[in-house]
């Protein structure tokens, strides 16, 4: 006979909420390392333990690249106007509604007008929080614009790649994105200004077939997925296993498909020197530079909507 006996109670939910405030702490995917998030943000969201690169929202993109962290955005006011009135689970519109609210902007790019070590550039940094990065009009739109002002003001042009491919929601209009970017590159590639792309995880579909894979160089973060069909649909349509680290930034430098792969914490010296031995010369950043969103109250520019 025991000497006592334990009453069991059922689990109930705790009816006073935690005194520990959500999201301080994220765990790795890489090694499973339990990170405090202002730590892991200071050292660009890289994990200290295994150096796994976490996303990194197109803000902080900026931030981390740009000479001290000031832009002049281009474009802001660049609105869909759901052409298709398109619905699936839900209606695209609201889809653009959701991804405003999540990331305040208007959709998955920012465009703006910066300087790298004392290299002015027109940059273009995508934002996977906004319906996964996918490319639409306004996307399309707002990269061909930025391609155009650097062959006009003779910047390089930098773009940072972020995406799951075209936005589908938009059809037909977002695959022509992909000509209208290529034809736009083509002209800044024969007025010799130099292009330099950074494809992040991940960078796959309609954005790898077209300017992600047209620069005249291509750098790639550790262990991004990079490729047009994913891994899965490739093994399922030719029923074989594909080699390990198939997509991954390793793999395409193995094979030729990037030119080098960059830490993210080296990675504005590493464009910086990779301008100058393409013939960039140093100039004055841009006279109305603004700061970051995240340091400045919200610049209002009227909307304009694209079909």
């Amino acid at each position: 006979m025991a000497w006592f006996k334990k009453a069991r109670r059922p689990m109930t939910a705790p009816t006073e909420p935690s005194r520990v405030p959500e999201g301080l702490w994220v765990k790795c995917p890489g090694c499973a390392q339990t990170l405090y998030n202002k730590d892991l943000a200071a050292n660009l969201r890289v994990c200290p333990t295994c150096a796994h690169h976490l996303r990194l929202d197109a803000a902080a993109r900026l931030r981390s690249l740009l000479d001290d962290g000031v832009w002049k955005e281009h474009d802001a006011g660049l609105v869909s106007n759901d052409p298709l009135g398109f619905v699936d689970r839900k209606p695209y519109a609201q889809r653009l509604q959701e991804g405003m609210a999540a990331t305040g902007l208007r959709d998955a790019v920012i465009t703006a007008t910066g300087a790298i070590e004392g290299l002015a550039v027109e940059i273009a940094a995508m934002e996977y929080g906004f319906i996964g990065g996918s490319m639409g009009v306004v996307v399309g739109e707002k990269i061909t614009r930025a391609a155009e002002r650097s062959t006009t003001r003779r910047h390089p042009l930098v773009i940072i790649c972020c995406s799951g491919g075209a936005r589908m929601m938009e059809g037909t209009l977002s695959l022509m994105q992909m000509a209208k970017i290529s034809v736009a590159l083509a002209r800044l590639d024969r007025a010799r200004v130099p292009y330099v792309a950074v494809l992040t995880d991940p960078t796959t579909g309609g954005v790898t077939a077209s300017f992600a894979m047209l620069a005249d160089v291509s750098i790639a973060e550790p262990g991004a997925l990079i490729g047009f069909a994913g891994p899965r649909v490739i093994e399922q349509t030719i029923r074989q296993r594909l080699p390990a680290g198939f997509q991954r930034s390793e793999f395409l430098l193995e094979h030729g498909m990037v030119d080098m792969i960059v830490d993210r914490r080296e990675l504005r010296p590493m464009i910086a020197r990779t301008l100058r031995f393409m013939g960039a010369v140093s100039a004055e950043a841009p006279s109305d530079t603004i700061p970051p969103p995240a340091t400045r109250e919200a610049i209002h520019t009227p909307e304009e909507t694209l079909d």
